[in-house]
């Protein structure tokens, strides 16, 4: 009887001494796990490079070449001076596509890091995502076929058709700014463009800046009337990572004190 209950006394010390190394083990696997746990800055300066999402359909902006296969444009440029000043190396950067539509997932998933694709600042989207400040100031205008008689956005009435990209601000705007207008949405701008040239619409609108584009790829083209909105466009990058904002404002800002930032503005944009 004694044995049994020395055994079971052992056995009661035993299961404690279990129980409280298993609570000490948990809190110090959970405070490890937090330690553990990198903001964005850290873990691209550890991976050796930032994975930005540009546009691949944007004249100007961001556009494959199909003779060499690299997207080419403003986004592009900026986006490699962004990798010098944070990582110490342009070629520090990896580029994935992304559209109006699915630039926000992508970075919600984390398979970009940061957006760099014509992509304006609102209230809806901060809700969403950060942003850095402005690093291009754009606004809202139309694009038509020369000898049109659309002027500007008053010639947007009933019976009028005008064509936008999905996900894009500038299907928004439009809608409210021209309420009797029909609005036709594409997946992308090439998919836009060739439909005005198709005759599907009768004007094109986005942003000038990406209208400057498809006019300098098609002189038929051109802009009517001024901008009617204004678009800042800012980097997205995923919500919290305030780390990944400061080191980018502060790289903008030396790309922009540099001279860097007019080198690229006056190489592509030359409206």
């Amino acid at each position: 009887m004694k044995k049994s209950k020395t055994f079971l006394k052992a056995a009661v010390l035993s299961l404690a001494a279990a129980m409280m190394l298993t609570a000490c083990g948990g809190k110090s696997e959970e405070t490890s796990g937090s330690s553990a746990k990198k903001d964005a800055l850290t873990e691209i300066k550890d991976r050796g490079k930032i994975v930005i999402g540009v546009k691949n359909d944007t004249r100007l902006f961001g556009l494959k070449n199909p003779k060499t296969g690299e997207v080419e444009g403003f986004d592009v440029d900026i986006s490699k001076q962004l990798a010098k000043e944070i990582l110490g190396d342009e070629n520090k950067v990896e580029f994935k596509e992304v559209t109006s539509k699915t630039r926000v997932p992508l970075l919600q998933k984390g398979d970009i890091d940061a957006v760099v694709a014509t992509m304006t600042i609102t209230d809806e989207r901060k809700k969403e995502v950060d942003f850095t400040d402005v690093y291009f100031q754009a606004g809202q205008s139309l694009l038509v076929k020369k000898g049109s008689k659309i002027k500007s956005i008053d010639d947007l009435k009933k019976g009028t058709k005008v064509l936008a990209v999905k996900g894009s601000t500038s299907a928004i705007n439009i809608r409210e700014k021209a309420p009797e207008t029909t609005v036709l949405e594409f997946e992308n701008y090439a998919e836009a463009f060739t439909a005005l040239k198709s005759k599907q619409g009768d004007a094109l609108t986005t942003d000038d800046a990406i209208l400057y584009g498809m006019a300098d790829e098609d002189p038929s083209y051109e802009l009517v009337g001024k901008p009617f909105t204004e678009e800042p466009y800012g980097i997205a990058v995923k919500k919290g990572n305030k780390e990944l904002v400061d080191a980018l404002n502060d790289a903008l800002k030396k790309i922009k004190d540099s001279g860097k930032y007019d080198e690229i503005h006056g190489k592509w944009i030359k409206q």
